[in-house]
Formats: structure tokens, sequence, C-alpha cells
């Protein structure tokens, strides 16, 4: 309900709060070559445990045609759109572009949301201040009222993740479960060498200690798990950042709503492993080209897909309807997609709040703030100044 005023709101504070242009450029583009560069590595990560561990070779295919039968009766790869070609380029980058803001609101576009959000941010940053307050403190306005929703929900919330979880037992069932255990431990083992690799990028560029890190960001990671949506989580994403990881309300209002929307490297991971092993299922041969198109489909295909629960089965449908795979594998995914759901969308928004205290360092201190002492982490847990919406609230 309230993941579109929020991510509009505090897209556009977070580039309007920017020291000036140059820093906002900065931290812009920084933003989208580490997310793009994690996203592919995240993939990448994923193809070769898959192709180490052949998960594929304890599935017979007999088993999947009964199970694709039974369960996905008329899908072929005709029932999902091909990736554009290059020709298509210039449109498909034409429709990133709302015609009609509004209308991509209600239609839940949220790339073309987040688009027009930062036009308008910049276009804060270059007007004069006593002309852009007004709307900038409006947008705080409503920043605030999103947040005190969420905090309402949250009151709710272990009970919804019982009853959740209560019903994704009853209709899963263990046998599902244990008959991919191979399949789940490789993406499960991806997902931990992914979140691994963000502790130690953590330690080398900021001097965060891996404990420390995981402290700080359990009850948000817990939530993400529980909840399998980055967008539900990232008003506390945003709050984590800000107060327990000490991230400054500019970076972290703009980072975690674009990495909500365009940073997947937990559900990169899984298409890597989940094509891979039904590549090996079916016995098609991908050949180098196609894994290089493995990796280039799914940065590509994370970039403004829907940050919803089981948003990752429907990307994987089109990447295996390009590479030439029968889309009706699906149906083995599907009992434990939920699962691997829960799990990918946690790594999801660890590599966003990573994001936030990597581009927090590379940013620089504002003018006229205090350094650390030496030894201590720019981004260690130091609560944000007085005077930011969420410590008045606090």
């Amino acid at each position: 309900m309230i993941v579109i005023p929020l991510v509009f709101a505090s897209v556009i504070r977070g580039l309007a709060a920017g020291e000036d242009m140059e820093q906002l450029k900065r931290v812009g583009l920084r933003v989208v070559l580490f997310f793009t560069a994690t996203t592919a590595l995240a993939a990448s990560i994923g193809i070769g445990l898959a192709l180490l561990v052949r998960p594929g070779r304890f599935i017979s295919r007999e088993a999947v045609a009964a199970t694709a039968g039974q369960t996905v009766a008329g899908t072929g790869a005709g029932a999902v759109p091909s990736a554009p070609g290059l020709a298509a380029l210039p449109d498909a980058l034409l429709t990133l572009l709302p015609a009609n803001p509004l209308s991509a609101m209600v239609q839940s576009q949220m790339l073309q949301v987040v688009i027009f959000a930062m036009i308008v941010g910049v276009a804060l940053v270059t007007m004069r201040a006593e002309t852009s307050r007004p709307l900038v403190s409006l947008l705080g306005s409503v920043q605030e009222v999103c947040m005190t929703i969420v905090r309402w929900a949250m009151r709710i919330a272990p009970l919804a993740v019982f009853g959740l979880m209560a019903q994704l037992a009853i209709k899963t069932g263990v046998e599902a479960v244990t008959g991919m255990a191979v399949y789940v431990a490789t993406v499960l083992g991806g997902l931990l060498v992914l979140f691994v690799f963000y502790l130690v990028v953590l330690k080398t560029v900021t001097g965060t200690a891996p404990g420390h890190f995981v402290r700080q960001v359990r009850e948000v990671l817990l939530l993400a798990f529980s909840t399998s949506s980055s967008a539900a989580v990232m008003p506390m994403s945003i709050q984590t950042a800000e107060e327990r990881l000490g991230v400054r309300p500019s970076v972290a209002q703009f980072v975690i709503p674009l990495g909500a929307t365009i940073n997947m490297n937990g559900t990169a991971l899984y298409q890597g492993v989940a094509t891979i092993f039904l590549a090996q299922v079916y016995g098609v041969d991908i050949g180098v080209a196609g894994l290089a198109a493995i990796v280039a489909l799914a940065v590509g295909a994370s970039i403004g897909s829907p940050a919803t629960p089981g948003v990752g089965i429907v990307i994987l449908a089109m990447v295996l309807s390009t590479i030439g795979i029968p889309v009706a594998g699906l149906a083995l995914l599907l009992g434990v997609d939920r699962i691997l759901d829960m799990s990918r969308t946690a790594v999801n928004v660890a590599g966003d709040l990573t994001t936030c205290l990597v581009m927090d360092r590379w940013a620089g201190a504002p003018p006229g703030a205090a350094k650390p002492p030496d030894g201590t982490p720019p981004s260690g847990g130091a609560p944000p100044p007085r005077g930011t919406p969420l410590q008045d609230e606090t």
C-alpha cells in the first residue's frame, strides 16, 4: 500500500539532500556500477557452483516430465515473451521514461517511478534552496506518514509471519523439499558465498567488522526472509541504515529504494543455479556463449523487476525460454521456490545495506562534519545527526 509513495518520497529526498551536484553525480554513477558488477558476480557464482555440484544428475527426466505434465499443462516457451533484440533496444529504453507518471504509479511500474523520482530530485538539486524547500518538506511529511504506518504493521508482524510459515509448511510438505535437497543446498550455498563476499567488501572498504554488521542488520534480514519482499522491508532497511549503521540520510534514502528496484543479486544467483540445473536435467548443452547469455539476462532481467514475492520464478521463465530450455521444467522448482525466495530476498536486502555503507564511505563526509577517530569504522553504528526525521520521531 505504501511502497509507491515511500519510494517516490525517499528517492527525491535522498537526491535533494546531496551536498552538491558533483557529489550527486559521483554517488549515483558509483551506485549503478556497483549494483551491476555485483549482480553479474552473483550470477557467475551461481553458474559456477551449479557446474561444480551438478545437481541435475540427481533428478530423472521422466520424473520431471510427469511433474510438468500434471502441474503446468499447456505451458510452453511461447507463453513467455523472449528478451528484446538489439533492434528493439531503443524502443525498450524509451519505455523506461513514463509518459504518464501517475499511470506508472497505478500500474506499479517501479523502475519508471524511480526514474521519474530521480529526474525530479535532480531538478530540485539544481534549483535555489528557497524554491525547492517547500516540496522537500512536503515529501518529508509523506515519508514520515509511511514510516508511521510501517511501525503499526511491525507490531502485528510476528503473528502474520507465523501464519504465513504455517500455511507454507502445509501446502509445500516435507517431501518436495527432500526430493530437491541437492538443488536447494546448491542455491543456499551460493547465497552464503555471496553474503560472505559482502562481509569481505565491508571489512576491506569501510573497516566494518563482520560481526558488528550482522548484529545490526539481523532484524531486517529476518523480516526480509519472512516476507520475501525487498519492498516490504524497505522502510525498516532505511531506518536500519541510518540509525544502526550510521549512514547519512542523503545516501540511505537514495540507495535503498533504488536497490530494492534494480539490485537483485540473490535472485540473479538463483537464476544461474536454476538454469544450469534444468539444463542438466533436460540434457541441454548450453556452451560458453549460453553461459555468457545467462549472466547478461540475469543482470538485465533483475533491473526493474518488482520487489515482490515470487518474482524470481517469473524472471527465470524468460531466461529459460531465451536459452532454449523447456519452461515446463519450472514445475519441478515450484515446490521449493518459496523457501529459496525467502533466502534470496534476505541476501538482496543485505546487498542494499552493504552498498549503503560502501557509498557512504566513498562519498566522503559532508562539509563541516566531524571525522571519526582513527581506527573507528566510518559507518560503525554511530547515530544519525539530530534533526533528521527518524531521529526526531524516535
